[in-house]
């Protein structure tokens, strides 16, 4: 209604404008939050030219191309919805503390690497040395840029001369091209609503969907076939 009056400077009511939008073939949907900051050059730039390039240099080097993302996991995260008497808004009882988990991963379309709690330079470390020793080829290991994936200790550590794991970085602002961030949305789906008293009570949930997802290969496929990260899958 605001933006017909703007333009067309015509006041119409709010049945009106329903009946154009379902006429231009427009429904109600749950937007996607994408930031300000996001620069659609960038993106555009990094599916053209410099995924491309990635996965040549992959496919020359036999390399395996991972996706790497970290997420958070907290106790005080909004509980999902209860049933209570009208006008009385349910109570659910938790924890003051903050116990949250952050684990790390990386992804391929054929499997899920999965590594310990905690996200600090020390822990990614532990993470790149690893996914080193566990992979069977050289690793493009595609990640945002977070601070810790550019701290001085991981380039040193990248930098040694037999070192067979190789750091790419997405554009800022777009995790929606990352393919492990779908896991992120999979595990606080089915682990976000729990109430822990602990931090073992946080965690094992965490770490419980996470090796199920690890079992099933089939499903980790399915995330490379979504509409914003299906250029991973070719």
């Amino acid at each position: 209604m605001q933006l017909i009056e703007q333009g067309c400077g015509v006041k119409v009511s709010v049945w009106t404008a329903g009946r154009y939008l379902k006429a231009w073939g427009f429904t109600p949907q749950k937007p996607v939050r994408r930031a300000y900051e996001r620069n659609p050059q960038a993106v555009r730039r990094w599916l053209r030219e410099e995924y491309p390039a990635i996965r040549a240099q992959a496919k020359r080097e036999k390399a395996e191309i991972d996706w790497g993302d970290e997420r958070g996991v907290r106790s005080d995260q909004a509980a999902e919805r209860s049933f209570s008497p009208r006008g009385e808004t349910p109570v659910i009882p938790g924890t003051g503390q903050r116990l949250g988990c952050n684990p790390l991963s990386a992804l391929t379309n054929k499997r899920l690497w999965l590594f310990k709690c905690g996200f600090t330079t020390r822990a990614f470390l532990e993470f790149l040395s690893r996914l080193e020793r566990q992979a069977r080829r050289p690793v493009f290991l595609i990640v945002d840029g977070h601070p810790v994936h550019k701290a001085r200790a991981v380039k040193a550590w990248l930098a040694r001369s037999d070192c067979r794991v190789r750091l790419y970085f997405l554009p800022s602002y777009s995790p929606e091209l990352n393919p492990d961030e779908l896991l992120n949305h999979d595990v606080q789906a089915h682990v976000g609503h729990h109430r822990p008293r602990t931090r073992a009570e946080r965690v094992h949930p965490v770490r419980a969907r996470l090796r199920r997802r690890q079992r099933q290969p089939h499903i980790v496929r399915r995330f490379f076939q979504r509409k914003h990260v299906r250029y991973t899958a070719a």
